[in-house]
């Protein structure tokens, strides 16, 4: 699909995208910002700050009945972990132009909503309203600890805590408990005034409004943006591979083995290593799915995720805690399989399809496009769902294994039950 990448002002971009096959239009605007430990708390708990209340509409009742005399619209907060970036601000969904009555728009008024939000929040004395600051410092705490309810989540962010100790990689996008909690107001209010000087402001727009529209839509409505100093977005650097493997085991009130493994990628052929792990664990033809689950029933659940940015390639499964060894040896079996080209055709045409609807499906979906072009801008790449695919289209049998051949394994994580430690 079309797509334009503009420069609006000092650090503030716009990616458009033409649509007319949707019924609602799509705007979002997230600062992005490099993931740190000692800011990554205040920079979660921000939009949910902002989201409140701005000073024409003060509160919750007032920017309800605003979005109502919208037809409707919405507008979420958003916190996201894009490559070693911290991405937060707002999605807004409206009814898009092409479907409203006589000729009304509501592009230009839910941008300047967008616009208010960001740079014009209620204060009081100068500073974020107290109670506004005190139950929204509250939900984040609650959000971090209940990450912990979910041990499929808890054990994958574990693993890559573990493996990639010491980077921004293993970071939370909501920080950690103990900095939410020490959270105070004057601190939050100077890096809030810090993020809207210095930090890149993506814009995505996806609708039927043209580019000189939304453009003159956007600047009005951030035209008061202070910009003075734009910080450069993270760009990581590839996990160095341990020369011994890290073994971490941890033990909890649970029933169920999370099997966590994390491995270094040494080779940088993008197409290759997306296609070695989709065969090796990244659907439901894969290697791990047909095997070590369905085949021998050794996990509950088995899958694998490559992430680009770091050349890493993660798995996670559920087991049963005395099935641990089997379940570990299979895995690196069915990884050995891949790397030595044991597989048949099915197979690899069967991984190349997944990836090619994959990329055909993204243009169905607003949201979609917007994670998949915000995730493209936060960690400096150019790449469109139709260039993927056509990389996907070309690369060989002999490209995934030589790429996979790179793959070794770098940490263990496993969470086991409480009575398998004593």
């Amino acid at each position: 699909m079309e797509r334009t990448r503009i420069q609006l002002g000092s650090g503030i971009y716009l990616t458009y995208l033409p649509a007319r096959k949707f019924k609602t239009s799509l705007l979002s605007a997230q600062f992005v910002t490099p993931l740190r430990q000692e800011t990554a708390a205040a920079y979660a708990v921000l939009p949910a700050i902002l989201r409140r209340g701005t000073v024409r509409d003060p509160d919750l009742g007032a920017l309800a009945a605003r979005l109502d005399r919208l037809y409707g619209a919405s507008v979420d907060y958003t916190v996201r972990k894009q490559g070693e970036n911290q991405c937060v601000g707002f999605v807004a969904s409206f009814i898009d132009d092409s479907f409203l009555p006589d000729g009304e728009q509501l592009l230009e008024p839910v941008a300047e909503l967008v616009g208010e939000l960001l740079c014009d929040p209620v204060t009081e004395r100068g500073r974020f309203v107290s109670s506004y600051f005190d139950s929204e410092r509250t939900n984040l705490v609650d959000a971090i600890r209940s990450q912990m309810n979910d041990k499929r989540e808890y054990a994958y962010a574990r693993l890559l805590q573990e493996m990639c100790s010491g980077e921004a990689y293993g970071l939370s996008r909501l920080g950690d408990e103990e900095s939410a909690q020490r959270l105070q107001m004057p601190k939050l209010h100077a890096l809030y005034g810090e993020l809207l000087s210095t930090a890149r402001l993506e814009l995505i727009y996806s609708g039927s409004a043209d580019l000189e529209r939304v453009e003159r839509a956007l600047s009005a409505a951030l035209a008061p943006l202070p910009r003075d100093g734009i910080r450069d977005i993270a760009m990581a650097a590839p996990h160095r591979a341990r020369a011994e493997v890290k073994q971490v085991e941890e033990a909890m009130d649970v029933t169920q083995g999370k099997l966590s493994m994390g491995f270094a990628c040494g080779s940088d052929d993008y197409a290759a290593m997306l296609m070695g792990n989709t065969l090796f664990g990244g659907s439901s033809n894969s290697r791990l799915f047909l095997n070590v689950r369905e085949k021998l029933s050794l996990c509950y659940y088995a899958s694998s995720a490559y992430h680009r940015q770091k050349r890493l390639i993660t798995v996670s499964s559920g087991i049963e805690f005395q099935n641990y060894q089997k379940a570990y040896d299979e895995i690196m079996a069915q990884l050995g399989a891949v790397q030595r080209g044991e597989l048949e055709d099915w197979e690899l045409e069967g991984a190349r399809s997944t990836l090619l609807n994959a990329y055909a499906s993204m243009g169905d979906s607003q949201g979609k496009l917007e994670n998949f072009y915000l995730g493209q801008a936060a960690t400096g790449q150019e790449d469109t769902p139709e260039l993927l695919a056509e990389q996907v289209r070309q690369v060989t049998a002999e490209r995934i294994f030589d790429a996979m051949k790179t793959v070794s394994l770098d940490t263990v994580y496993f969470l086991k039950g409480k009575e398998t430690a004593e």
